[in-house]
Parts: structure tokens; sequence; C-alpha cells
């Protein structure tokens, strides 16, 4: 494709819920952009359960490996914080993990701004892009609101997580799940009362969250143990959390 055709954009970088209003509440909005392949019988979705995640990013590395993500870039990865506490700012700051990837939502504002319909969702819930009809003008990737999106350098095409579709088509599980070490990651069908998902989120009722819920996009990416703090932690980098005081100055002892 002609690379002036292109362009290149350089970015930067829930309301709690119970398992069954997550999932009956996210009906595909109706006046949403029409879907095409996969099967309408199936909905998948992820749960990632941070009670069980040690952030050792083998799920980053497998992702990396089986879609041969570009070196600097990621599918998936695992935020790193530590957060220090305004009420004892002397003690070590603890320590949190978030997993981030697409969130393959109901109502995905990435579909609805691509002006060459390259980015579309399957009907079975699955965002995904069309990488020969593409033309890299990055419009998608300011659309996500989870900072999940990056133009691949070597292709100059629109990239994300697919939730691996060529394996679960193929009856495998996505590879991040398949190498998660803590099995934290769980990926599975909404529609299959007997799925090991449903019953993850039935049993964790009331502990079940989303990223960024304001944005009301219906994220199929569920968190069991997030504190609430982190949902709207989206960014590409993970930082260390400077607490300040009530005239927004630094404690002191706080490390940047």
């Amino acid at each position: 494709m002609d690379p002036s055709r292109r362009l290149f954009l350089k970015t930067a970088g829930a309301v709690t819920c119970g398992a069954a209003a997550c999932v009956t509440g996210s009906a595909p909005a109706e006046a949403g952009p029409e879907r095409h392949g996969g099967d309408a019988g199936s909905r998948f979705a992820m749960v990632i359960d941070l009670r069980r995640c040690i952030g050792c990013q083998a799920c980053t590395v497998a992702c990396s490996t089986e879609n041969q993500v570009p070196l600097g870039d990621f599918r998936t990865l695992v935020n790193q914080y530590q957060v220090r506490d305004l009420d004892t700012p002397d003690a070590p700051p603890a320590s949190f993990t978030l997993p981030r990837l697409c969130n393959h939502c109901d109502d995905p504002p990435c579909v609805a701004v691509c002006p060459v319909q390259a980015t579309y969702q399957q009907k079975d819930g699955k965002v995904l892009i069309d990488a020969d009809q593409c033309v890299g003008c990055a419009y998608c990737v300011q659309a996500c609101p989870y900072d999940a999106r990056f133009i691949n350098p070597t292709t100059q095409t629109a990239d994300k997580c697919t939730f691996c579709t060529h394996r679960v088509e193929a009856g495998l599980l996505p590879a991040c799940v398949e190498t998660c070490v803590g099995g934290a990651r769980v990926f599975g069908d909404l529609k299959d009362p007997n799925s090991e998902i449903n019953r993850l989120l039935t049993e964790a009722e009331g502990d079940v969250k989303v990223l960024r819920p304001e944005m009301e996009t219906s994220p199929h990416v569920f968190y069991i143990g997030l504190d609430s703090r982190f949902q709207g932690k989206v960014e590409g980098q993970a930082a260390l959390w400077i607490l300040r005081d009530s005239q927004g100055h630094e404690i002191e002892g706080a490390e940047s």
C-alpha cells in the first residue's frame, strides 16, 4: 500500500456490579455497526482475578511471542504500581498489579471512528482489525478509552489484542490464559451457563469491576479484586503514585 495514504500519529500514551448485572447489562447497542463473522451463539469474555495475579509478566511474553508483537509494543501487559498510604507515609509502599488488554466492548468506540471499516466486531463479541483494509490513520488508537491499541511499526496498521481468535477458533485458549502461572486469567463463553467464566463471575458476585465504567462501553474484560482507585489507570506506562497533602504538596519521603 502506498505509504502516502497513511497518517502516522504518535500517541502516548465500575461501578461495582454483581456477575449477573455485568453479563445481562451488556447487550450490544442496537444502533451500533453491523457485526459480521463469528458465532452469534457465543459471547467471549475474560475475567482477571487479581487475587491470583503475581505480576510475573508471563502473559505479556506469551502474547508477544504468539502474535509476533514488535519490541516495545504490547497487546497485553501487566502494569505494576507502588502506592504509599497517606496516613502512614513512612511505611513501605504497597504493590499492585493491573493486567491490561483490549476490552472487546459491546459498544466499542474504535469501530465507530474507523473511516474504512477495518476495525469491526464479530457476532461473538471479539473486536478485530482487517489489516488489509486498515490505512493506519490511528483514529481508533485515539478513540480507545483503555489505551489498548497501537500502530504496528512493521505493518503500519492498527494492532491490539484479538483474544487470540486464531487459537480460539482452533479450540485453544488465548496464549496469555494458557501461560498464566497463577491461573488469574479465565477466558470463556458467557452464553454457556456451564462455563468456568460464568461460575467465577457468579462466585465473585459483588466484587466484579471493569475499567473506566463511566465510558459506558460495556467492556468484556472483568476484574475480581480490583481496587476502585485503579479503575481509571489505563495509560500504557506504570508509575509510582505520589501522595500529596490537601494543599497539593508532595509528602516528604515519597518516591518519584
